[in-house]
């Protein structure tokens, strides 16, 4: 991974900058999206398309600064990033009908699985820490 560039840009153009890569980035989709004849995940595969663009621009040069901070800015509780995302898949889930429930049990359990194995490993790796640290307190303890 490359070093961020360093880059001072007023906030304001910052912003403009990356509304402009977020506005050209959707519309694409929604043009790809519509010439493939799947309108409704024009916000999806706008979403998936900005993450390989971004992961490409910063393996290759690094993000600049003027990105990052413009980012920080528009994204301050996230609800930019969610919401056209959210209202996408929504639109999606309801154009399903019949089949809406076991999609959503597939979600649901697609979700849960792998957030209760991740509090399994966090909750082995807190008591790890939380043992060597006693551990490392009662060898320093019988020391003279």
């Amino acid at each position: 991974m490359k070093s961020v560039h360093s880059s001072h840009l007023p906030l304001w153009i910052s912003l403009i900058l990356t509304l402009t890569m977020v506005i050209v980035v959707r519309e694409t989709a929604v043009v790809l999206c519509q010439l493939a004849g799947i309108e409704k995940a024009a916000n999806i595969v706008g979403l998936v398309a900005m993450f390989v663009i971004l992961m490409i621009w910063r393996l290759l040069k690094g993000l600049p600064n003027w990105l990052t901070q413009a980012s920080n800015t528009l994204l301050v509780d996230s609800g930019f990033a969610f919401l056209p995302v959210s209202a996408g898949a929504g639109l999606l889930l309801f154009a399903l009908g019949d089949e809406l429930l076991g999609v959503m049990v597939t979600m649901i359990v697609s979700t849960l699985i792998p957030m209760w194995g991740l509090a399994l490993l966090a909750n082995r790796w807190l008591n790890q820490d939380t043992n060597a640290d006693s551990g490392t307190t009662n060898q320093q303890k019988e020391q003279p």
